[in-house]
């Protein structure tokens, strides 16, 4: 996050402003990228580690 934002501001400031119409960037749109997409890491990881921690460990070593 810290190495991909000013790259990521850098490329779109300089690809909007080649637009006749341009808008600015703000801070913030990089910043709520960033929750969601460690929200979204964090829940995902959450869910897999405590389906995997209420598994009875038998039934898996039985399957495998």
């Amino acid at each position: 996050m810290l190495l991909a934002s000013p790259l990521a501001w850098w490329a779109l400031s300089n690809w909007l402003g080649t637009f006749a119409y341009s808008t600015g960037l703000s801070w913030w749109i990089f910043a709520v990228s960033g929750v969601a997409a460690t929200s979204i890491a964090m829940l995902t990881v959450s869910f897999q580690a405590i389906k995997a921690a209420w598994l009875n460990p038998v039934t898996s070593l039985r399957a495998e």
